[in-house]
């Protein structure tokens, strides 16, 4: 945010748990510390390389870097030697790993791997390792910690088998509070060597380097739906706009004239619902008083279900606007969460998408809560009790208060679903998709029933 490059390695966990590549035994340990020593350096001729080496004359310990100029990658080796003898351990990254001002904060940290056996991605934070470090092995396509929106994975060679190890590393952060911070440590073998990548979780950079990768970003269970909204989000980004928050408002509207055919029918069946309020007013006044376990219940949902069916009214179909959302949100909700594009990706005065807005009063959840009232005064009460009606006129404010701590991203998609549900909702009204009144229908059947009792006299 300060357009200073960011540091993956956590300050805080450095003098507890050890610099990122540390060395750690599996067995025994040399009388000389591999973290400790002095070593000789060798920096390589094009200055992309450098050598780590050691030697007491009993103990022998080499680390070796090698740097792709346009790339995440690291080549790196180790090899620790003790009386001719190897001895296996871990190159380990502990006390935490990634981007600290993270709105997912530590709960997105997490050591992972993915098996090859099972065909699958498998994670672990450091509650699982609170009991002491927990060891796994197998042959993995890549193994190492992630946060949100980078990782530290080593890829190694297939069919060769790999360790990694979990760990939870008590760490003092700010107010001396000590946390949990998950570490992380792969090898364990007397020597190791496996290409490192260290960086962002970007889906094109990924799929270069191994398909499997791809999974780090992880879109949930509503992959389905997040994963190809990422994909338009991006496409009108990279191809048509050029801003992120300009594209969230670009297919939000694509979204809701897609639905549209569905908010039609939706509002149609308010309208009947609206016109049958006095007729359902009766039933429920014929069964008024009854406990909610009295047989009679079941005869005055029969008499609301043939009612229903006798004017083909569905009377959930009034929430069908609110239902069809549901999905978008939680797929805007994964991908603003997982997709490192939309990091620090401003929009007017929004300076992070996909974090809450960075002033005193956020502006885009109340302007939320002004489009929420709008539209719900706009729509037609499906129902004639003073108290449901009450409730209803408060939901917009118990969303203002849900919305208020999420990501920018989300608020201004809902907003902008708002905004174009008010400018539908006034469209419907003014081409006269309306319909009388309840309390218009029940004064016209009022007047009715004298008129037919004059003229049997």
């Amino acid at each position: 945010a300060q357009g200073n490059p960011l540091e993956l390695v956590h300050s805080e966990g450095i003098e507890r748990a050890g610099y990122p590549l540390s060395i750690v035994f599996r067995d025994s340990s040399p009388p000389a510390d591999p973290n400790s020593v002095l070593y000789a350096v060798r920096r390589s001729p094009d200055r992309l390389g450098l050598e780590f080496e050691f030697s007491d004359g009993a103990t022998y310990i080499h680390k070796s870097f090698r740097f792709e100029p346009d790339s995440y990658l690291v080549a790196v080796s180790s090899a620790a030697i003790h009386e001719r003898a190897p001895l296996p351990h871990w190159l380990a990254w502990r006390g935490g790993f990634g981007d600290p001002a993270a709105w997912t904060g530590m709960t997105a940290q997490h050591t992972v791997y993915f098996d090859l056996s099972q065909n699958k991605l498998v994670t672990h934070d450091a509650g699982s390792a609170k009991e002491g470090p927990v060891t796994q092995s197998g042959n993995y396509s890549f193994a190492g910690i992630q946060d949100a929106y980078f990782a530290a994975v080593a890829l190694p060679r297939h069919g060769s088998s790999f360790e990694l190890r979990t760990y939870s590393d008590p760490v003092i952060v700010e107010g001396g509070k000590e946390e949990a911070r998950v570490g992380v440590a792969v090898g364990g073998a007397g020597r190791n060597q496996f290409p490192l990548f260290v960086g962002p979780k970007d889906l094109d950079q990924l799929k270069q380097i191994d398909r499997r990768l791809q999974t780090l970003v992880d879109f949930g269970w509503f992959s389905f739906l997040a994963k190809p909204l990422f994909l338009a989000l991006k496409w009108i980004n990279n191809k048509w706009i050029g801003n992120w928050g300009w594209s969230i408002v670009v297919i939000t509207i694509a979204i809701n004239f897609l639905l549209l055919p569905l908010k039609l029918s939706s509002l149609k069946s308010m309208k009947k619902m609206q016109m049958l309020q006095p007729e359902i007013k009766a039933i429920s006044e014929k069964y008024k008083g009854l406990s909610l376990r009295d047989p009679r219940r079941t005869q005055q949902n029969e008499e609301m279900m043939a009612l229903y069916k006798k004017h083909g009214v569905n009377p959930m179909g009034g929430c069908m606007p609110m239902l069809l959302q549901i999905p978008f949100f939680i797929a805007f909700y994964k991908v603003l969460t997982v997709a490192i594009e939309l990091r620090g990706a401003a929009w007017l005065w929004v300076t992070d998408l996909s974090q809450p807005e960075h002033l005193p009063i956020r502006i885009l959840p109340v302007a939320m809560v002004v489009s929420q009232f709008l539209i719900q005064k706009m729509t037609p009460t499906t129902t004639m009790d003073p108290t449901q009606q009450r409730i209803m006129m408060l939901m917009p404010l118990m969303m203002g208060f849900f919305f208020y701590g999420v990501s920018s991203g989300l608020v201004l998609y809902w907003l902008t679903s708002n905004v174009v549900g008010v400018a539908q909702q006034w469209f419907f009204n003014r081409m006269g998709h309306s319909a009388p009144a309840p309390v218009a229908v029940a004064a016209a059947k009022a007047e009715a029933k004298p008129a037919r009792r004059r003229s049997r006299k």
